[in-house]
């Protein structure tokens, strides 16, 4: 969760009501939150930097609040005085308006790459455009990523305030731009409006922001109290919820309840985001105990079961297991495997980080060839495994993808151990009551030949089970070691797990 640093006696100052530490810790347990420290700047800074720099730093009071990472709205000193307000019942829910500007503002966007930005290309090399910002004069106002001009500083003379919000994904900086007007719009004099700004676009296209879209979801009564565990009335969980800035009344039918999403509230994207605000505004601590009503006893599902069945004697037979990564590159699932990205039906993440987390894994051999790199200084033989989860594309699941339980080991010394790997299959497959065969026609596992990219030429197999194949054994090939940054030959398996169940 984030965690924000407020003047205590600014935020007393904006709650019209002074607390002591504890007071307000409960306070803030009530809303969802959490107070997390009581410091000052003059400690924050000898903690960081020393006394000697924390010498004329100011000893007001700073209450450091964790906030939960889905309420942008509570991120400032701001929002979280009016979040509070409006739980205590001291104030109604803001209503944010847009008004029409008496000189409307323009903002022109312009495909054109300004030759000051080439020393900064480094920063936004892999960007289509490099964003710079002027006013109708020709001077500069932000320079995004970079810096903000020195002509669009805000004094205490600013009386009129011009935002503007740069990113790199449309839905985001909407958001953004949402949260940040609506707290500054509090210091208006026509205190929660907002004046819109054309936005004319490349194309000569032309959109007003900010949008401060309301819209209402209806949610039902009976599902409220069932999913929470309370039974109270349609009027007190609208009211319930109106203390959580989510305005709400009761439908004619007396069955739902009409509730009002703002536009600081981006996070409400589902019913159960209502529930929820209904849970914190009763009090989870008010919320009575029951002894369920059916009798169970608990039991570990029957993947987990086998999984857990697998490691210990796979372990037993003297590998390490390793827990690596879900997410990958790309190239760890596709070219350094000999393959085609366009060919693995893997799932991409859509803003990815780091070129390191692109993809979810489609197999667990890229992270256990990243641990042997990582231990290659070790006494040979190196031999590793891996029980875990893989995701595929699917688009007949809901979600359009699926899990699967993988294992995987790899076996490195001076020779290329097929044997030694095959072996461990052997005993995976006794120790699950799979008998060898070798033809198709009595159930069982056998090998059969094939050719993969990324394993040695006529050094690899497919294990196939009762007829359908299940995973691949053998010897990788040079290169795919290589790309790994290994150097000596590695044997592997690797084999779904689930089809045993």
């Amino acid at each position: 969760m984030p965690t924000i640093g407020v003047k205590r006696d600014l935020l007393f100052e904006a709650l019209g009501q002074r607390y002591t530490d504890q007071e307000f810790a409960d306070l803030c347990f009530e809303f969802g939150l959490e107070l997390d420290d009581v410091t000052s700047e003059k400690q924050m800074i000898a903690k960081e930097q020393g006394d000697q720099k924390a010498a004329g730093a100011s000893d007001d009071i700073i209450y450091k609040v964790d906030i939960p990472a889905n309420r942008y709205d509570l991120l400032c000193l701001e929002g979280l005085a009016m979040g509070l307000l409006v739980f205590l019942g001291r104030i109604s829910p803001p209503q944010f308006k847009i008004v029409s500007p008496e000189n409307k503002q323009k903002l022109i966007l312009k495909p054109n790459t300004h030759a000051q930005l080439k020393q900064y290309l480094h920063i936004i090399k892999d960007s289509p455009f490099y964003p710079i910002i002027y006013d109708s004069r020709g001077i500069v106002l932000s320079l995004p990523p970079i810096i903000n001009g020195d002509h669009s500083k805000i004094t205490l003379n600013t009386k009129n305030v011009f935002i503007e919000c740069t990113a790199t994904d449309l839905t985001k900086a909407k958001i953004v731009l949402d949260t940040l007007v609506c707290m500054f719009s509090q210091y208006c004099s026509q205190k929660c409006t907002v004046e819109y700004v054309e936005v004319v676009n490349v194309d000569g296209s032309s959109v007003n922001y900010p949008e401060l879209q309301y819209r209402s979801e209806n949610v039902n009564i009976e599902k409220i109290n069932s999913y929470i565990g309370i039974k109270e009335s349609p009027e007190n969980l609208a009211a319930l919820l109106t203390r959580m800035c989510l305005k709400s009344e009761v439908t004619s039918s007396g069955k739902e309840l009409k509730v009002q999403i703002p536009p600081t509230r981006h996070d409400v994207i589902h019913a159960c985001d209502i529930y929820e605000d209904v849970a914190i505004s009763f009090g989870y601590n008010n919320i009575p105990k029951l002894i369920p009503s059916t009798s169970t006893i608990a039991a570990q599902l029957p993947l987990n079961k086998l999984t857990d069945l697998i490691r210990e004697q796979i372990a037993q037979a003297g590998y390490t297991e390793v827990l690596t990564f879900s997410l990958c590159s790309k190239e760890d699932v596709s070219s350094k495997l000999g393959k085609d990205i366009k060919d693995v039906p893997a799932v991409h993440i859509s803003n990815p980080k780091t070129l390191d987390f692109q993809v979810a894994r489609t197999t667990l051999l890229p992270g256990l060839l990243r641990t042997l790199a990582a231990n290659r200084k070790m006494k040979l033989p190196l031999k590793l495994f891996e029980v875990s989860d893989v995701v595929f594309l699917d688009k007949s699941s809901e979600v359009q993808a699926r899990n699967r339980r993988h294992i995987c080991a790899v076996y490195s010394s001076k020779k290329g151990g097929f044997e030694v790997i095959h072996g461990l299959l052997d005993r995976t497959m006794q120790i699950l009551e799979v008998p060898r065969t070798f033809t198709e026609e009595k159930k069982g596992y056998w090998l059969r030949a094939a050719e993969d990219p990324a394993f040695f030429p006529q050094r690899c197999t497919d294990v196939i089970y009762n007829g359908k194949a299940i995973g691949k054994l053998g010897i990788l090939h040079p290169d795919v070691i290589a790309k790994f940054q290994y150097k000596m030959p590695v044997s592997c398996f690797e084999i779904d797990l689930e089809v045993f169940l």
